[in-house]
């Protein structure tokens, strides 16, 4: 993009002191693979790809469901059948051509978690079960790379920064996942469509501070209640 462009577009960005043209530079040198294309990840591709993030991974072995609809924001009616990675491509095609998509349509797992992690600078995990998520983390701290991870279920939400900068992760949080993998899901006790929405925002807030190097409170994971309207940070 031209200079011109680049001020044009992401002006309100620029405008903000702590950003300026340095931080939106850096931005758009960032390389980001955001794990699950679905209620949370959609709000943070969708901001991220609106920021000018300059590499965008999304991973996802899903395909788009009707029922997906009520909160995964970046698909739509003609996406259902369709795989989440390619809808989630030609949304941000859209919003911005100028983001380097990669669009990866398996798994992550124990044999391809750490080639798959290597890639990136940040990592943004809106995965759904105790098994990836811990994995994720895991990875992370391997290859030093800085988590952000969020949590959904009904009204309730959970954020937080992990591994960042020598700081705290998801085991010194909880050392080991649940033993019970049926314990409720969204799946089973629903979740508010605009909940994610809210979790998903915050992340992508927190991933664009990392790329801006401006402070993190690190060590604390923040609970979201939305049914209440409380916001409670707890330090660990």
């Amino acid at each position: 993009m031209k200079s011109k462009d680049i001020f044009s577009r992401y002006s309100r960005q620029i405008f903000i002191e702590e950003i300026g043209l340095e931080g939106q530079r850096k931005i758009m040198n960032s390389k980001v693979l955001v794990i699950g294309a679905g209620g949370l990840g959609s709000p943070v591709i969708q901001y991220l790809a609106a920021a000018g993030v300059g590499t965008l991974g999304v991973t996802d072995f899903d395909e788009v469901e009707l029922h997906n609809l009520n909160r995964q924001i970046i698909h739509n009616e003609n996406s259902v059948g369709k795989s989440k990675v390619k809808s989630a491509e030609e949304f941000v095609k859209k919003l911005n051509h100028h983001v380097n998509f990669i669009g990866m349509e398996n798994k992550i797992d124990e044999s391809n978690a750490e080639e798959i992690i290597s890639q990136f600078d940040i990592i943004i995990d809106g995965s759904d079960n105790f098994k990836t998520r811990y994995l994720i983390n895991d990875t992370c701290v391997k290859l030093r790379k800085p988590l952000v991870y969020g949590s959904i279920l009904g009204f309730s939400g959970q954020i937080a920064v992990f591994n960042y900068d020598g700081s705290k992760n998801l085991r010194d949080l909880f050392p080991e996942p649940p033993f019970d993998e049926n314990l409720p899901d969204c799946d089973s006790l629903g979740v508010l469509g605009a909940l994610p929405g809210i979790v998903g925002s915050m992340m992508a807030n927190q991933a664009l501070k990392i790329m801006t190097d401006l402070p993190l409170n690190v060590n604390q994971i923040t609970l979201i209640d939305t049914l209440h309207w409380r916001f409670q940070t707890i330090d660990f």
